[in-house]
């Protein structure tokens, strides 16, 4: 169907499959940052050692998302999409029986399993379905529904943590993989294209690389020897460079080289990579902030967050414009730069400030980072040819993946090495929030520079007429 024009019926819910697997995702993960201190609890576990919770979830989607694009063009985008939705959701019901902290890391890398294949394969269909002058409107339209997850996420996380059971918030995402399945059935694509081989080589070298970065990267904020980490660390280097060394002579990398040679598409990635190395941690620090520096409970912690996604929508409605006016290469520098500085206020608050200064923060960071990842997130399939669009689109959503298993790692990392310094932070664990978010925010403002590499007119061609 690869040749086939996309009817008006399906480019009309096409967005919204798409954005109904984002909305699982998302509701699943931002409810899970407000409940995690509760989940902790109930598991005897410290909420700082829950990282494997959500790590676990990320990396297993880094690890399968290379093979989403073959498999959706050997068995069609909508065979592969209903069962991702399937696999998810059956994560999801094992999730909710775990009856400890290594069942729950288990039932997480089945959700992962599930999500690695879910988001790429509704983006890849996306994109067969729609020219590129009318991909940033249906991108954008896509992302909008997913983004009430963020907006109910934490208010129901919270609710259903302080009057029901944290088991809950796994099983609310039963219903919507069943309304997922039921609308991919009638209007989802089946998109195929010819392919000669899959490049299983090339695939256990990326994955042995993947693995060993986040697991290096997860050991060093409880290392006492950091020498072992660091070997680990440059062992999945390495492995990169030997996968650099296959792809040059593969006839069909995974992921080809040629990829790297359209310059919007390096922006786009390392930009991606940089930013979300800060912005990714703040959804999880300021709740467990709330929580446990200024002891509010789940609920309140999720009100406080839940504004920040109703700006994500006024963000999403005037990305489009804003791009057209000033062009991703301005945006996208300046956008960062305001990113990284509202992280930085959200140091300012003491410990005895009301909790509702962070409101007003939180609602001009909602708005500025939906800028950014619909910007980034075109950028860089807006120069990639058509043979390039599977395994293009897999390394974005790879990278991206990475980009925020990094970022929730790197934030609690520092949030615990100055938690341990107590004469710094004068035994107050609040101190080691602001200091934390301070440095995160520096390095987010940091990572504007990298949009310097873009021209004024790049991405012109995303440009509806």
């Amino acid at each position: 169907m690869s040749e086939i024009q996309a009817t008006d019926s399906v480019k009309r819910f096409l967005p919204f499959i798409l954005g109904t697997a984002i909305f699982m995702q998302m509701l699943d993960s931002t409810i899970l940052n407000t409940s995690l201190p509760s989940i902790a609890r109930d598991l005897h576990e410290s909420p700082l050692n829950m990282q494997n919770a959500i790590i676990s979830y990320v990396l297993t989607l880094a690890l399968f998302m290379p093979v989403s694009g073959f498999l959706a063009d050997k068995f069609g985008t909508k065979k592969i999409f209903i069962i991702a939705i399937a696999i998810f959701s059956l994560g999801s019901l094992f999730c909710s029986l775990s009856h400890d902290l290594t069942q729950l890391v288990i039932s997480r890398v089945v959700q992962g399993v599930g999500g690695s294949l879910m988001t790429p394969v509704g983006k890849l269909a996306l994109i067969k379905a729609f020219n590129k002058n009318e991909l940033l409107k249906a991108m954008n339209f896509a992302i909008v529904p997913a983004l009430i997850g963020p907006v109910m996420g934490p208010v129901v996380g919270g609710y259903i943590v302080d009057y029901m059971t944290w088991h809950w918030i796994f099983l609310i995402n039963l219903p919507i993989g069943v309304l997922g399945i039921i609308l991919s059935l009638k209007y989802m694509p089946n998109y195929k294209s010819p392919v000669i081989d899959f490049d299983l080589k090339g695939f256990l070298i990326f994955a042995m690389a993947s693995l060993l970065l986040s697991v290096s990267l997860e050991l060093l904020g409880n290392a006492q020897n950091i020498t072992p980490v660091l070997l680990v660390f440059v062992l999945g280097f390495l492995m990169l460079y030997f996968y650099y060394q296959h792809a040059k002579t593969d006839n069909n990398p995974i992921f080809p080289l040629n990829l790297f040679q359209v310059r919007t598409f390096r922006v786009g990635i390392l930009g991606n990579l940089a930013t979300r190395l800060g912005i990714s941690s703040i959804p999880l620090l300021v709740p467990l902030m709330i929580q446990i520096a200024y002891g509010q409970s789940a609920l309140t912690s999720g009100w406080i967050v839940a504004p920040m996604a109703l700006t994500s929508m006024f963000g999403k409605s005037a990305v489009i414009k804003i791009l057209h006016r000033f062009g991703y290469r301005q945006t996208l520098m300046f956008n960062t730069f305001v990113i990284g500085l509202v992280i930085c206020v959200l140091a300012i608050p003491g410990v005895h400030s009301s909790i509702y200064w962070f409101v007003p923060i939180l609602l001009v960071l909602g708005f500025f980072n939906s800028i950014q990842f619909t910007s980034m997130n075109t950028i860089s399939i807006a120069d990639l040819r058509s043979y390039q669009h599977s395994s293009g689109n897999s390394f974005v959503s790879v990278n991206q993946q990475f980009a925020v298993g990094f970022g929730i790692a790197f934030g609690l990392i520092i949030l615990k090495l100055f938690e341990g310094d107590t004469s710094l932070i004068k035994n107050q664990i609040h101190n080691a929030f602001r200091y934390t978010f301070l440095i995160v925010g520096f390095l987010t403002i940091l990572s504007a520079f990298v949009f310097r590499r873009l021209n004024f007119r790049d991405g012109d061609n995303m440009k509806s007429v």
